[in-house]
């Protein structure tokens, strides 16, 4: 049974995000990785026993959880639901007052292609999404999209298997707002599987230290030919 949603209930997840070294947590997960206390300790740009209890607070509220592997930890958001509120946060963050920042590689890196969670944004992302409807592989109303016969035909042989009974209560395809973009990208299981298999055949791969990914070769040729991606959407935007 879903739980009632209050005020109080709004505000007190609110105030756990609202910590800077929280969110500086929060979104060195938004790269899907699993993370030691040690490298999140890095990324909140606190100590040791001080990241420790951050993480503590964020297990507590349910927004990360914690794998044992022997002697070592590794934390990870707790569901694909978190990363699509902290992605909401960025679009509201960045449609606010302006502050003056030089765009640096590491920027256009990220809006290029990154990870969101188990899934891509930024501009290749959105391509992707923009390919998949004006080819009919998928029909989007609202924040939810259809994935046509063709759609199916042309998934599988990209070797994405579409359960229609899965043991996932996730939505099978639906969109999320990109920050960077303004546009949407896709997400829910079809995103997750895009990305695994892009990955696997090295069309793109991780940058290091980063939610960035680079689009390979490979990749360039490969989106454009599977999936009709124009190739000045596979470079960087100025």
């Amino acid at each position: 049974m879903t739980q009632l949603v209050s005020g109080q209930s709004i505000s007190a997840v609110a105030a756990m995000i609202g910590d800077v070294a929280r969110a500086n947590i929060l979104f060195a997960l938004m790269g899907g990785k699993a993370l030691t206390a040690t490298e999140l300790s890095h990324h909140a740009g606190v100590s040791a026993p001080t990241t420790s209890g951050h993480l503590n607070k964020l297990l507590d509220g349910q927004l990360i959880t914690v794998e044992k592997q022997g002697r070592h930890r590794y934390y990870r958001l707790a569901s694909p639901a978190v990363a699509e509120a902290l992605e909401g946060l960025s679009n509201l963050a960045a449609s606010g007052p302006g502050r003056h920042r030089p765009t640096g590689p590491k920027d256009m890196a990220m809006r290029q292609a990154r990870t969101c969670y188990d899934h891509m944004a930024g501009q290749l992302a959105v391509a992707m999404t923009d390919a998949f409807t004006s080819r009919g592989l998928i029909i989007v109303e609202d924040r939810s999209g259809l994935i046509t016969e063709e759609g199916q035909r042309v998934f599988a042989d990209f070797g994405i298997g579409l359960d229609p009974k899965p043991r996932s209560a996730r939505p099978l395809c639906r969109t999320c707002l990109d920050w960077s973009e303004r546009r949407m990208h896709l997400g829910g299981r079809l995103g997750a599987a895009l990305l695994a298999q892009s990955l696997q055949r090295r069309w793109v791969r991780p940058v290091k230290e980063s939610r960035a990914l680079s689009i390979t070769r490979d990749g360039e040729r490969g989106f454009h030919d599977v999936f009709g991606i124009p190739r000045d959407r596979l470079t960087p935007a100025g």
